[in-house]
């Protein structure tokens, strides 16, 4: 049976967030959170992940088609933690799996190393360590840069993008889809703002934590990532107990090169 996948929404802290949905409600909780992309990411596996959990991948505020809008101060690590564990209250969601990619993934380590409500983490190309900001993020630290950055200047950047985190060659529809958020003014001061707030103390600072948790951590990569480098998931696989790495063929979105061999491996780690 294939799940169908649904977007639905859930107010959190006066903002309506939006989620995609898929799988039985009754099913474990597995929530999916995004980083510099949004919801799209988890698209091509949720179908897959629906045989096995209630599948939630949530719009972080003022991203994909989630409302409010990210200033620096609530676009940090821990700050969209804190929104992560509220949005997980505010649908009924006491203990869960996780799983996060890109800057996603260091909200995830957050969650998973203070909270004591994650079972089992999944962290797919993900930011770790120090691997955070790279240059093209960093320089949106600069005020006036994040000032001067117009609708066209990010969809022209986000564009490239989404083009270099994916092997294969994305058709118009599915680029302009990836792209939909963007021509939105909130939504590119949303993601200028957590270009801003990048700062690899954020995830530095949680290694002895994610140490002492040793928990259930599974790691799939796309082995081609130019943005977040193979080399740290293997550090983190040496480095974090109870962690283990699944190459498969992709760059940054893994999902769209081998949404199967990204679900097979997902699912291996959540249902055994």
């Amino acid at each position: 049976m294939t799940h169908l996948v649904s977007r639905e929404h859930v107010e959190v802290d006066g903002a309506q967030l939006s989620y995609l949905a898929a799988g039985d409600p009754q099913a474990r909780p597995l929530l999916l959170l995004h980083g510099t992309f949004w919801s799209r990411v988890w698209q091509p596996v949720l179908p897959a992940l629906g045989e096995a959990a209630r599948c939630l991948a949530l719009d972080l505020p003022g991203f994909g088609a989630s409302g409010g809008e990210l200033d620096v101060e609530h676009a940090t690590v821990p700050a969209l933690a804190d929104t992560v564990l509220a949005a997980a209250d505010a649908l009924g969601v006491a203990e869960f799996d996780l799983a996060g990619h890109d800057i996603g993934g260091g909200i995830a380590q957050h969650v998973a190393a203070t909270s004591g409500r994650v079972r089992r983490l999944v962290l797919m190309n993900s930011v770790m360590f120090d691997s955070w900001p790279v240059p093209a993020v960093e320089r949106f630290r600069d005020p006036q840069v994040r000032a001067a950055t117009t609708v066209e200047d990010l969809l022209t950047a986000r564009a490239a993008s989404t083009r270099g985190s994916v092997a294969r060659e994305l058709g118009e529809e599915e680029l302009a889809d990836y792209l939909t958020p963007w021509r939105d003014a909130a939504r590119v001061r949303s993601w200028t703002a957590l270009a801003a707030a990048a700062d690899p103390r954020y995830t530095m600072d949680l290694v002895p934590a994610l140490q002492e948790a040793a928990l259930p951590t599974r790691l799939v990569w796309g082995r081609d990532d130019d943005f977040q480098k193979i080399d740290f998931a293997r550090r983190y696989v040496e480095q974090i107990p109870g962690s283990d790495l699944v190459e498969v063929d992709g760059k940054h979105i893994p999902t769209e090169d081998s949404p199967a061999a990204v679900a097979e491996a997902m699912l291996e780690h959540l249902t055994d």
